[in-house]
């Protein structure tokens, strides 16, 4: 059986973690990656996109605590290293896209995955990418 592929974006996390919208399609992939159904994957960049936002609206201790969490579940944080950043690149010059967006969608590349998103910045690579919308 081949297992499932996903990419967290940051706000995918981020929705997971406050329980907003899409929270329980989220916990849904968790449960699947903890039992050895599904394979999760956030980019460095990604996850130091998740501590800036939570330390800029919920401030040092809150940010702590939410990646101490983070840590415990079955995501692989990938490093970024020359070639993967020239390939975000290109997705940054020729989409209308965050630069930290542009290394989400590098990954789903590489890993031939799913995107996990709430951001409607993917909404122009509909036809080239898989996403679960949440």
């Amino acid at each position: 059986m081949r297992l499932q592929k996903y990419v967290l974006d940051s706000y995918a996390l981020i929705s997971y973690m406050e329980g907003a919208k899409g929270a329980e399609i989220v916990a849904n992939i968790l449960k699947s990656a903890l039992i050895d159904k599904a394979e999760i994957f956030m980019s460095v960049i990604n996850w130091g996109e998740i501590y800036y936002i939570l330390l800029r609206g919920q401030g040092k201790e809150a940010t702590e605590l939410y990646h101490k969490t983070i840590n415990k579940y079955p995501i692989k944080i990938v490093d970024i290293d020359k070639s993967l950043t020239l390939e975000a690149a290109d997705f940054k010059a020729f989409n209308k896209m965050s630069y930290a967006d542009a290394f989400a969608a590098t990954l789903l590349k590489v890993q031939k995955a799913k995107l996990v998103t709430t951001d409607k910045e993917f909404k122009t690579l509909e036809d080239k990418i898989k996403i679960v919308w949440i």
